[in-house]
């Protein structure tokens, strides 16, 4: 087997690594903020809206972060094992799809556009310097 096509093969094998890992990644987080959620409710029923939001922050949040890991696994294959036009333009679509998604799910879990600053926690009054 040619050197190229070894490499070829290693670079394959870590997209389908990453894309694994985004997937193992997202069924943790679901297993693990449901058992919390689960948790959180029997433990204190008259709080159940504070840890319902929770739940979905928690959930919010690693779907974030999957998807960032699984766009770096269509750029790892699309650049590495595939640079037709067609495919570029496939990989274009799937960002632009993904950004979607994420900005979607940050103003779920935030309540704020991702290009907006996060509400200031400075509890000082405003007519103070």
């Amino acid at each position: 087997m040619p050197p190229e096509d070894t490499v070829l093969q290693w670079i394959r094998y870590a997209a389908l690594g990453i894309e694994a890992l985004a997937t193992l990644l997202i069924l943790v987080a679901i297993i693990a903020a449901t058992a919390k959620y689960l948790l959180g409710i029997a433990t204190a029923l008259n709080e159940q809206p504070v840890h319902y939001l929770r739940y979905k922050r928690s959930l919010g949040r690693a779907l974030l972060l999957c998807l960032e890991i699984l766009v770096a696994a269509d750029i790892v294959r699309t650049i590495a094992l595939d640079t037709t036009l067609a495919s570029v333009i496939s990989l274009g679509l799937l960002v632009v799809i993904r950004t979607f998604l994420s900005w979607s799910l940050v103003l779920e879990v935030e309540g704020r556009w991702p290009w907006r600053d996060a509400p200031s926690t400075d509890t000082a009054p405003s007519g103070d310097p």
